[in-house]
């Protein structure tokens, strides 16, 4: 009788995944985040489990424009539905922890795990159908284009970036789906048996884990500038040189490239409320090579002679800096100097 029970860690996992559930629906489940130089401070929609919420109408101003549909929460039957299975599944967890048995808690767990997967479904359905079927009457229209927002991270749509992530609710949702993960581990005996394996077995897993871990939620690395291909986000010019280039990553993932290191300067200086997350310089030694602009030296000096007459250029090895700056009679300096003076 005592193998056909659920374990006291488990049953508290339950307890906590159905709090968890339950503040989930009164918080917004997910949001999808717009920014363009027309919108500063960006716009966003919230997607909770019975409506929508946050710059809905100016969105749907704008969808106006090239044809996309109007959002209004009554023309979901996702919202009319959604409460009751989320509710349902605040029930489901409390009275698995209380019965305690584990087939109810295998099969609960198996329906979370389909919920999911129906739900990224539908919601990646609705997308493509908000994004392709256009109005062939609309004011703007771009042949070949089509609007689907990202499922999830970042996607550019025109002139706008579009950001998709979960929220809050989703988040908590996440975490409900967690512990039950973390106990069906406890129950199949999987987390035991890898308790007891060899120490070097285990610490090698750990080490590999991790190391894995870390690459895959590092920072992420900039994207190549095409040479006379790719534009310059502030002077709108064609990046031809790749000694004197320079990029910007948002915090939300969008990605600037500009022509002169001067551009990025300025660019950044007017983009107040925007985020960046990374900074990246053509080095001046190599062929369209992009290093850490934070880390770099640099070099200002009228005969270096840049796209824009910034006449900036970046290192990677100080003493490559040191030689450039001998040469033109000046002195190398540092990201904080370059900041401060631009």
């Amino acid at each position: 009788m005592k193998a056909s029970k659920i374990s006291i860690t488990t049953r508290i996992f339950l307890f906590i995944g159905a709090i968890l559930m339950a503040v989930a629906i009164y918080q917004p489940i997910w949001r999808i985040e717009l920014d363009a130089p027309q919108y500063p401070e960006g716009l966003m929609m919230q997607i909770y489990a019975n409506k929508l919420a946050g710059d809905v109408e100016i969105i749907n101003g704008l969808n106006h424009y090239i044809g996309m549909a109007t959002l209004h929460s009554e023309n979901f039957i996702e919202f009319t539905v959604l409460p009751y299975i989320l509710w349902g599944f605040v029930v489901l967890l409390a009275l698995a922890g209380i019965i305690g048995n584990k087939k109810f808690f295998y099969t609960l767990f198996a329906l979370l795990v389909i919920f999911g997967i129906v739900s990224m479904i539908d919601f990646w359905r609705w997308e493509y159908d908000y994004g392709h079927n256009l109005n062939p009457d609309a004011p703007i229209q771009v042949p070949g284009q089509a609007y689907q927002p990202p499922l999830f991270g970042f996607k550019k749509l025109l002139n706008f970036g579009a950001f998709s992530v979960p929220d809050i609710g989703g988040l908590l949702i996440v975490g409900a789906g967690f512990l039950m993960a973390i106990g069906l581990f406890i129950e199949t005996g999987l987390l035991q048996r890898i308790l007891k394996r060899k120490k070097k077995t285990t610490i090698a897993s750990s080490i590999m884990l991790l190391s894995f871990l870390f690459v895959s939620c590092g920072k992420k690395g900039p994207e190549p500038i095409i040479l006379n291909k790719d534009n310059c986000e502030f002077c709108k010019m064609t990046i031809s040189d790749g000694r004197f280039g320079a990029e910007i990553i948002t915090s939300k993932g969008r990605v600037y490239k500009f022509e002169d290191i001067s551009c990025m300067l300025k660019y950044q200086n007017e983009q107040k409320e925007t985020s960046f997350s990374s900074w990246y310089a053509h080095d001046y030694m190599a062929s369209n090579q992009l290093i850490d602009a934070t880390t770099a030296y640099y070099v200002n000096a009228e005969s270096l002679r840049s796209p824009m007459r910034g006449d900036i250029a970046a290192f990677a090895n100080k003493s490559d800096a040191e030689n450039i700056a001998v040469e033109n009679q000046t002195q190398i300096f540092d990201w904080n100097r370059l900041l401060a003076e631009h």
